[in-house]
């Protein structure tokens, strides 16, 4: 039996029911469920709804043309609303019948592409809508209705801008969502690159915005997106220009917003790398009073707060997150050239050409490039007075490099020392100065000459805080590049005091594996810990030293010390088969050794120790004889002088043992020294040729963390040590200082702004907050509540008549005690007549 099918739908019924009722709005979306049931079954009635349809925009644009040739319009929202409902019916039935709606994408889009303006808000949003669901239906594709979509978000209306531009960024991002297709990116690019190419502003803003969320987003992550975006800035609208310069400098910004969730599983993955010892661990939590382990503590946790922040730069700094736009462009001399001509003619507002000028600092400072006339233009800006000085001289710092001539920057460097760094500037701005000529040095410390630098380190005596700190910092850089350019007192202990800086155009090429050498050094040390193991120090000997004055025993290795250790054993063999006469010639002749021993030394890096030790010994041998020729005047009469005598012997006793190891320590450091130089050498000819596994490598990690965190500790006074106490600042490479942003507001750093009264009475106000109301304290004690106090019951306690009595002579007694103590002068004896 045949089943029995929906009444048919035919124009002439569904004129009727636009005219009265409505029965076929509740009806179609029925209708739509039984067809995506049954589609063959109600082939007839879409046949009927498909000339309905053609009917109703045949009608429409009767209507439209009659709209406006006359001022009336008749019925015409009843019939963009019936075509807006018939258009969606179908586009959801599409899939079910695509031979019979075939033509339905293309009717759809004639009607938005030729009368897109004209029609009603409510039929457009529609149409577009059924689009849409045509296009996710994979019925038409993309590419066909990209210009379409592209030119509905400039008609004016703001709900189909919006479900257009969603529609193109989703879309895009679920075709690449599991792999990329190349050649499908490649044609919606090129005509997303033709609209931003075009002289008509509205579309290529609204090319550009797609083009730049895309890319934010990672979907179109490539260099021609990053090109297409750069080139951006060089477009006729001075909108669009401001667009993408804005895009270029906040994209950093950018990133880090969206990498948050990341940074802390990174954080989590670097945690490993921060290995400090047990030792210092434990005498962190266990070892000494309770303030002192709380400062320890908080000492600790600064330590490993300080390197999870050093390690998170570096690895966003060196690693593959770190990216901007301008690091993929083409050819960006010419990209560099292009922008600053066209900022040099343009009329723009101040900000805008602030904004020019830090792209083009911070094209110039990630690929190297050699602008040289755009360091004179920054010349004619840097005034105290110029608004936006420091955001000026942070462009200026990150448009120097290594490969830009001195002779280039020189005058910009001289004005800016000029301008900012004299008597009668002011703090903030001699502030700002210093931090500047930092931040070149370290980029270009070729600048630098001995006088400029011994004037601008004598600010460091300033009691503004901002300018020491800053002049502070200066010393503190040329202590690691250029220790020489420094007087001797702010030199310190330099790592190395023949530290120079490269010559312009000097490359430092390497020549083997980056912290290869710890795996030696990790090798020897292993060696010497076996070789203690089976050797000590004798706990007499090491009293005598310990008590020695000058000794540096700390300082030595630990093959120094064994070799020490055996020299002191044959001094004192010696030593003790000789007698007392013998032994006062030793000294002068151990002391005339220890002078030649000094003269040889003085090209070594401890001449300082040196010298104390060999002043020291010569203030005890002038005691010393002083009171051997006191003890032969005297000698024989009294048993006191004998038994000062036998002191006397026993001290020179222990000056010669002592001045006999220090000349072994010198000879076996010597010797030392001469030895590490032949292994080195061979282990460099042996390590030309050798293979580093894996193990080797997350050895190398595994020290430099350990190296790190022992610096670390030593910086925050939890370790002792001459080697990591002496290293203070960490230079960066070339490349991290390109790849680094100069944040303008670090370069005014440390510097207190005036508060305005305002501000004063917000902070006033915000202390109170806690505070109660101010009430007197009898008011307070008036206001009491519960029992009386300790004093009101002793007054009120019956004492026995003895007790009384002698509370009231004591009370007397204190009164004239008190009465005597605070008269209005000295009442004793004049010490004049």
């Amino acid at each position: 039996m045949p089943r029995q099918h929906a009444p048919a739908f035919t124009p002439e019924a569904a004129s009727a029911s636009a005219t009265g009722g409505a029965g076929e709005r509740q009806s179609l979306p029925a209708l739509q469920a039984k067809m995506k049931r049954d589609p063959e079954g109600y082939e007839e009635e879409l046949r009927q709804l498909r000339r309905h349809f053609e009917s109703s925009v045949f009608l429409f644009r009767q209507q439209a043309a009659l709209a406006s040739t006359s001022s009336s319009s008749g019925g015409g929202g009843e019939v963009a609303k019936e075509l807006g409902d018939l258009a969606l019916f179908l586009a959801h039935v599409a899939p079910f019948y695509p031979e019979d709606l075939a033509d339905l994408p293309d009717q759809i889009g004639g009607l938005l592409d030729t009368n897109a303006r004209a029609l009603p808000s409510g039929l457009r949003v529609h149409l577009v809508q059924a689009l849409i669901l045509l296009v996710n239906r994979k019925i038409v594709d993309l590419e066909d209705t990209m210009e379409l979509f592209l030119e509905l978000q400039v008609i004016g209306d703001r709900a189909v801008k919006k479900l257009a531009f969603s529609h193109i960024v989703h879309s895009i991002r679920r075709m690449n969502q599991t792999h990329k297709n190349e050649a499908r990116n490649r044609k919606l690019q090129n005509i997303l690159f033709t609209f931003l190419q075009g002289e008509e502003e509205s579309r290529a803003k609204r090319a550009f915005t797609i083009l730049c969320d895309l890319h934010r987003r990672r979907v179109w992550f490539d260099d021609r997106t990053a090109n297409a975006i750069c080139n951006a800035s060089f477009h006729v609208s001075s909108r669009i220009m401001i667009a993408a310069i804005s895009f270029l400098l906040g994209y950093e910004n950018v990133e880090q917003e969206d990498d948050s969730d990341a940074s802390s599983s990174e954080d989590e993955a670097q945690n490993p790398q921060i290995i400090l010892s047990k030792e210092d661990v434990y005498k962190a939590n266990h070892k000494g009073t309770s303030a002192t382990k709380k400062k320890k503590k908080a000492k600790l946790q600064r330590v490993i707060r300080s390197m999870k922040r050093q390690q998170r730069k570096s690895t966003e700094e060196t690693g593959s997150n770190y990216y901007s736009p301008l690091t993929y462009l083409k050819d960006p001399q010419g990209f560099a050239e292009k922008l600053f001509s066209r900022l040099q003619k343009c009329n723009e507002r101040f900000e805008v050409r602030m904004m020019m000028l830090k792209v083009i600092a911070r094209t110039i400072g990630l690929h190297h490039l050699v602008l040289l006339n755009f360091y004179p233009y920054l010349q004619r800006y840097v005034q105290p007075h110029q608004r936006d000085v420091t955001t000026l001289l942070a462009a200026a710092v990150q448009a120097c490099h290594d490969m830009v001539p001195p002779d280039a920057v020189e005058p910009l460097f001289k004005q800016i020392v000029n301008q900012f760094v004299h008597d009668r500037s002011r703090p903030e701005a001699i502030a700002v100065g210093l931090n500047v000529v930092r931040e070149i040095c370290m980029r270009i410390p070729l600048l630098m000459n001995e006088d400029l630098l011994q004037d601008l380190v004598l600010y460091k005596k300033s009691h503004e805080k901002a300018v020491s700190i800053a002049a502070r910092s200066l010393i503190t850089l040329f202590r690691e590049i250029c220790p020489s350019l420094l007087v001797k007192k702010d030199r310190g202990r330099p790592i190395d005091p023949k530290a120079r800086p490269k010559a312009f155009g000097e490359a430092t090429i390497a020549t083997d594996v980056p912290g290869a050498e710890l795996l030696d050094e990790d090798f020897s040390s292993e060696g010497e810990d076996s070789d203690d193991e089976s050797e000590a120090f004798d706990s007499n000997d090491e009293k005598e030293l310990k008590s020695a004055p000058g000794t540096k025993m700390e300082d030595l290795s630990e093959a120094n010390k064994l070799d020490t250790d055996e020299g002191m054993k044959e001094e004192d063999q010696l030593s003790g088969d000789e007698d007392d006469t013998e032994e006062v010639d030793e000294d002068q002749d151990i002391s005339d050794n220890d002078s030649e021993d000094d003269d040889e030394l003085e090209h070594d890096s401890d001449l300082d120790e040196e010298n104390d030790v060999s002043d020291d010994d010569e203030e005890l041998n002038e005691n010393l004889s002083d009171s051997d020729e006191g003890s032969d005047q005297d000698g024989g009469s009294d048993q006191d002088d004998k038994s000062k005598d036998s002191s006397c012997k026993a001290n020179k006793r222990k000056l010669s043992d002592y001045i006999g190891q220090l000349n072994a320590a010198d000879a076996s450091l010597r010797a030392l020294k001469k030895l590490a130089g032949v292994k080195k050498a061979e282990s460099s000819c042996d390590e030309a040729g050798k293979i580093l596994s894996d193990e080797d490598f997350k050895r190398i990690k595994e020290l430099k963390a350990r190296k790190e965190a022992k610096l670390a500790l030593a910086q925050h006074g939890l370790s002792k040590g001459s080697d990591t106490k002496s290293v203070t600042f960490k230079m960066p490479s070339s490349d991290q200082l390109s790849m680094k942003r100069v944040d303008p507001s670090k370069l005014e750093a440390h510097i207190k702004r005036k508060l305005t009264k305002e501000e004063r009475l917000e902070m006033v106000k915000a202390g109170r907050e806690d505070r109660g109301k101010y009430q007197a304290r009898t008011a307070v004690k008036q206001k009491k509540t519960g029992g009386l106090s300790n004093r009101q019951k002793q007054h009120k306690k019956r004492m026995p008549l003895a007790a009384s009595r002698a509370k009231a002579a004591r009370s007397r007694q204190e009164k004239k005690e008190k009465q005597k103590r605070s008269g209005k002068q000295f009442r004793g004896r004049k010490a004049w007549k």
